[in-house]
């Protein structure tokens, strides 16, 4: 497979990209809905919860954290994360404009 060419797409396609990128994966919608029905966690919680090593969730973690939809913050010896409801927000609007954009017009 070749390299994508980031630099020809837009930011915001990017950012999209990214962010979908992020959430291609089950393990990640896992911690994603817990975070989102429990507001907030620490580590710990997740390993119990998903029953995944804790160094997979730490990369999980990190995948959604470096794509802006989770924050961390240090709490003693944890991290507890959360969503960061600034982003979550911009990509819901951005998820239903980019579904919302299409009307089937019965010529295809």
């Amino acid at each position: 497979m070749g390299v994508t060419k980031s630099e020809i797409f837009t930011d915001k396609q990017n950012k999209m990209a990214t962010m979908l990128k992020a959430v291609a994966h089950p393990a990640r919608i896992a911690i994603l809905e817990y975070l989102v029905s429990s507001q907030s966690c620490i580590c710990g919680d997740l390993v119990e919860e998903l029953g995944l090593a804790q160094a997979t969730i730490s990369q999980h973690l990190r995948e959604l954290k470096n794509s802006g939809l989770i924050k961390g913050t240090v709490e003693g010896t944890s991290v507890c994360y959360c969503i960061d409801e600034k982003i979550w927000k911009q990509f819901k609007q951005q998820m239903e404009k980019f579904f919302g954009n299409y009307e089937n017009k019965d010529n295809c």
